[in-house]
């Protein structure tokens, strides 16, 4: 972690996502996050009120603009980035992963000021020379490469306890209710 003292410049931002391989744009997780990373503490609300949230606006910025960086929302549907250093095994596991969750995403900036969320389908995007390595990587070799992720998939697989009390009484409010007696 980074001091809250110090500023992450934009290429200690992209040496951050080289580093750990998997990065949350700004969402809490079982992956680390970038603008905590910058913010040198925990954020509680939204990072663009943080006193530093424009060194993260420009870290997260540098971070997009880096070629070797997947930007997706491959994590917990959060916005994600994936050093290129994983992507033959992303490729290679594909089928593991909701496409969706494995386009490139971006957002552009419209000249009414208005943003539009964009997207690269999953494989458009994928390079043909990891593409061709991802070909060459046998599963175990790319789920040894993933395996943090894919132990976290395996976490969030498992379903939540359904609360009996809670669902008492959803059924109980869809049910017809007795009418009252009208008086004569």
């Amino acid at each position: 972690m980074y001091s809250s003292l110090t500023t992450m410049s934009p290429k200690e931002a992209r040496s951050f996502v080289e580093k750990h391989g998997i990065v949350l744009q700004a969402a809490r997780g079982s992956v680390p996050s970038l603008a905590e990373a910058v913010a040198g503490e925990r954020i509680r609300g939204s990072w663009w009120c943080h006193p530093k949230g424009r060194e993260i606006y420009g870290a997260a910025k540098a971070v997009c603009e880096s070629p070797d960086i997947l930007v997706c929302k491959l994590v917990e549907e959060k916005i994600t980035y994936v050093h290129r250093r994983l992507w033959p095994a992303l490729v290679r596991l594909a089928s593991r992963f909701p496409r969706t969750r494995l386009a490139r995403v971006w957002d552009e900036h419209m000249p009414s000021g208005a943003h539009r969320s964009r997207r690269i389908a999953f494989p458009n995007w994928v390079p043909a020379d990891v593409a061709r390595l991802a070909e060459k990587l046998s599963k175990s070799e790319a789920e040894a490469i993933l395996s943090p992720l894919l132990a976290l998939r395996t976490e969030r697989a498992i379903p939540r306890r359904v609360r009996t009390r809670t669902t008492r009484m959803k059924r109980e409010r869809t049910r017809p209710r007795p009418r009252a007696a009208q008086p004569v």
